[in-house]
């Protein structure tokens, strides 16, 4: 039997990697999962939630280049490595974009940077201010590859730091989902009667429910937050997975099998896990992949709508949010950057979805 899970394991796989676009956009998940995971590695403002504002340079276009003045506010910061790594690092520390700088007896006159040709405010700050009165090494001219948001805020880190909201959330929702939707169908398909009655009864009216409406709800009972909304997004997710599985349950439960293992005296608990489970793995998995992508579209949803990640934590739905007004005033590319990244990690994961369905298909 081994033998036989080995050789069906290794036909689909083969399958799967003769699927282009599936194993194309595989390739972009995996990616996009490396980039949010050490998003801060890559990102060029690594500050916690690349939240270091310049107003004074709000709203530039892509490839917006300015001199930054940092001015350090000696305060040590207690983070280790670690937390640096995965969760940005504290800045404490002054960023000042300047037009122009001179030094004057020890003291570093420069001005501040001003739009739209504007003469910025002179300002002055003694040398000593800065480590071994070293003041040019605090001095960098900064590129902004995506440009700044509306807060000054450099849109490319604030962009690769969102992917997490919406590359986690479907890995929450989808194992929240599957926990409660396979239990849930196992139960219904494999007991009948009044059992699968109830749950049915249960499935159909969270089914009634709009999904939105019914993720706002849960939200709003659970609170604002990071954690809340992928609790919500993922309760709402498993009304699929358990008619899925109790679907299947019910086919599979008159196979000889399961009639065998009755036979010997198995417990139901373990022909269920042990014999019906794996032989039903293939529809789940094309479902789950289904639901990442689901995950992602309502996070993004209620991100927009102001209930899902809270600012300062970056998020796509939420950049889209806060510029979607900009597509009239000239900068359409604030709304358009998240919006396509969202539509990319969409469009993967439902390719993905449609390559194990072929892989996974015995008939072919």
């Amino acid at each position: 039997m081994s033998n036989q899970n080995n050789s069906l394991t290794s036909l689909a796989l083969q399958k799967f990697k003769k699927n282009f676009w599936g194993v194309f956009s595989l390739s972009t998940i995996t990616c996009i999962g490396l980039v949010s995971v050490f998003a801060y590695v890559f990102a060029p403002d690594a500050s916690k939630n690349a939240n270091q504002m310049h107003l004074a340079i709000h709203s530039k276009s892509p490839g917006f280049e300015v001199e930054i003045l940092t001015i350090p506010s000696g305060i040590e910061s207690e983070q280790n490595f670690f937390s640096k790594l995965f969760f940005g690092y504290n800045n404490t520390d002054t960023e000042i974009p300047i037009q122009s700088y001179n030094l004057q007896n020890d003291i570093l006159h420069y001005v501040e940077y001003a739009s739209d040709g504007l003469q910025g405010e002179k300002k002055q700050i003694v040398v000593s201010r800065f480590p071994n009165s070293n003041y040019k090494s605090h001095i960098e001219t900064k590129s902004f590859v995506f440009g700044t948001d509306k807060y000054g805020r450099d849109y490319l880190s604030r962009v690769l730091i969102g992917s997490r909201i919406s590359f986690f959330i479907g890995f929450v929702a989808v194992f929240i989902s599957l926990i409660v939707g396979v239990l849930m169908g196992s139960l219904a398909g494999y007991y009948g009667g009044k059992v699968d009655t109830v749950i049915m009864w249960v499935i159909n009216v969270t089914w009634s429910i709009p999904t939105l409406l019914l993720v706002i709800a849960i939200t709003l009972a659970l609170g604002k937050g990071f954690w809340q909304v992928f609790i919500a997004v993922g309760l709402t997710m498993w009304v699929e997975v358990a008619r899925v599985v109790r679907g299947q349950i019910i086919s599979a439960k008159e196979m000889q099998y399961v009639t065998a293992a009755k036979a010997l005296g198995y417990k139901d608990y373990r022909i269920i896990t042990k014999h019906i489970l794996p032989n039903i793995f293939g529809p789940l998995i094309v479902i789950s992949a289904a639901n990442f992508a689901a995950a992602i579209l309502i996070e993004s949803g209620l991100s927009f709508l102001g209930i899902g990640a809270q600012p300062p934590m970056a998020s796509w739905g939420a950049m889209i949010k806060d510029h979607y007004n900009y597509i009239i005033l000239g900068k359409p590319y604030l709304a358009l950057i998240p919006g396509v990244c969202i539509m990319l990690l969409v469009m993967a994961f439902m390719l993905v979805g449609n390559a194990l369905r072929d892989a996974l298909d015995v008939k072919s």
